[in-house]
């Protein structure tokens, strides 16, 4: 290489398909950050003896949305050396030290492409009297096969230091969400630096900063009225070959089902689990979709040493250590000296006041959309019906999911409910009871409850998810029950009210 020039083999067969990376934007961004990050980390001692110990790592990140789009990503660490020119600028060249933040040779070259076609890198190195730049066309480089790109130098003063990256004519113009989220993410990614104060961090002017989630302060659930807790759990363990985690899991109050999940590191930045993609293994969170409360409430920090990373390290590389990790992970969680998974699926308290108007916003908008497109036709045909009594003799086999039986004492005397969830296609009614009153040569005072799965309410709205099942189950025992009641109290034609009930849900109310 010529003092003014610097080699980039093998540049034309790569840098022309690094567009084509499954990049994010943020992890593309964050590559520039790690070399920001690492060039202060390799020149600590230097920085703090020339301007002090309160100095500070600032980077900074400017997006100028408008065509053709402009990303400039500036830094005061102690620039790019003369010595690692070489290096610096050729794909997949693995730097001597792979222990930091820059470890495979190929993230500015990688993310810049996957940005722009045209982008160029100025920076002045700690102690050195030039400041250079070097220039990126990739069209160019691709038609006359150049292997070699020239630097232009010019005089600086030795104590100055800094990078600067632009990237030119986007492929990828960050607008809109995208920019909410590019903020959101790399908070996430460089959290813990900009929580210990190693780093200043601005994305289009305004200073990154972390808050912290909070945690949940609350009684066992087993002992409502016990002592309160904070639900935060340290996590350490090893398992061989080198492999260890450290951190902690914790339960959010109140719940947030999009900042749920894990955030995994690997040498205090973080890997996976930014933003709203929290890292959810289904062994701890079930599967997407589901109402676990752990897709509610628990979260965590997990530092993983010893784990390989992808090139563009937005994901670890489990091999076969995957599963391992969480089921250890599941242990720890759920130690009976602190049960922080059954604590996070039966602790219950009212959700956020947002939460709540949000959910209840479109609850009652999908409901009032199912009224009034239906009533008018349905309430005609039911007001019709002749008045309706409560079946006393035992209800017709069915097919069934599952049955209950429980026994309890009500004002002195034996009461006994049978639950019943039928499978029974044929089955039209939702809801059915029989009120049989004290069985021959039993005391008991007889209660069937039966909910059929195979009802189009049902099928719509709580085929599989338990807590739903567990929810409409709950009305239907209170329906059935409060008929037995008013038919004691000597209401006449009690069962009307239940079989109206059962004509709406089926004809007008099962359509989600």
């Amino acid at each position: 290489m010529s003092a003014n020039k610097v080699n980039i083999r093998p540049g034309v067969s790569v840098l022309s398909v690094l567009r084509h990376l499954n990049y994010s934007p943020w992890f593309a961004l964050a590559e520039f950050v790690d070399n920001s990050m690492q060039s202060y980390i390799e020149a600590r001692l230097r920085l703090h003896e020339l301007h002090g110990l309160s100095w500070k790592l600032k980077v900074s990140i400017d997006v100028d949305t408008s065509h053709p789009g402009r990303i400039t990503i500036r830094d005061n660490a102690a620039g790019i050396a003369s010595d690692a020119f070489p290096r610096a600028f050729r794909p997949a060249v693995i730097p001597p030290d792979r222990s930091g933040l820059s470890e495979f040779g190929m993230g500015m070259k990688s993310a810049a492409c996957w940005f722009a076609p045209k982008w160029q890198v100025r920076t002045k190195a700690l102690g050195e009297p030039v400041e250079r730049t070097v220039r990126f066309d990739i069209a160019a480089i691709v038609r006359d096969e150049l292997e070699e790109l020239e630097i232009d130098e010019r005089p600086a003063r030795p104590e100055n230091h800094f990078t600067e990256v632009s990237l030119e004519e986007l492929h990828h113009i960050p607008v809109g969400r995208t920019l909410g989220k590019i903020k959101e993410h790399l908070t996430d990614i460089y959290r813990v630096f900009l929580r210990d104060g190693t780093l200043d961090l601005r994305f289009n002017g305004e200073s990154l900063s972390y808050e912290e989630p909070p945690v949940l302060t609350a009684p066992f659930y087993r002992e409502p009225n016990g002592p309160d807790k904070v639900w935060r759990k340290a996590i350490e363990f090893e398992f061989g070959h080198g492999l260890s985690v450290r951190g902690f899991a914790a339960l959010r109050d109140p719940g947030n089902y999009a900042r749920s999940g894990f955030a995994l590191f690997r040498r205090g930045r973080l890997i996976q689990g930014s933003g709203e993609d929290g890292y959810r293994p289904s062994i701890l969170f079930g599967t997407s979709g589901s109402s676990s409360y752990a897709r509610l409430r628990l979260f965590g920090e997990l530092h993983l040493e010893g784990f390989d990373v992808s090139h563009t390290k937005d994901g670890f590389r489990w091999d076969e250590n995957e599963e391992p990790f969480l089921e250890l992970l599941k242990e720890y969680l759920d130690d009976d000296s602190f049960p922080l998974l059954r604590q996070c699926e039966h602790y219950r308290s009212l959700a956020s006041k947002k939460d709540r108007v949000k959910a209840a916003t479109q609850g009652l908008s999908q409901a009032s959309d199912a009224i009034a497109a239906s009533m008018s036709d349905v309430l005609p045909r039911v007001a019709d019906q002749p008045l309706a009594e409560t079946q006393t003799t035992p209800l017709r086999p069915q097919p069934t999911l599952a049955t209950q039986q429980l026994n309890f004492s009500f004002r002195g005397s034996p009461w006994r409910i049978k639950i019943e969830l039928s499978d029974d296609p044929a089955e039209s009614d939702w809801l059915s009871i029989s009120d049989r009153g004290s069985e021959d040569g039993e005391e008991a005072d007889t209660i069937e409850i039966r909910v059929s799965m195979a009802h189009p309410f049902m099928v719509a709205f709580a085929q599989t998810d338990p807590e739903s099942i567990d929810a409409l189950l709950r009305v239907a025992a209170a329906l059935a029950l409060g008929e037995k009641l008013a038919r004691r109290a000597g209401v006449r034609s009690a069962g009307t009210l239940r079989r109206n009930l059962n004509q709406i849900l089926r004809e007008g109310l099962s359509q989600p």
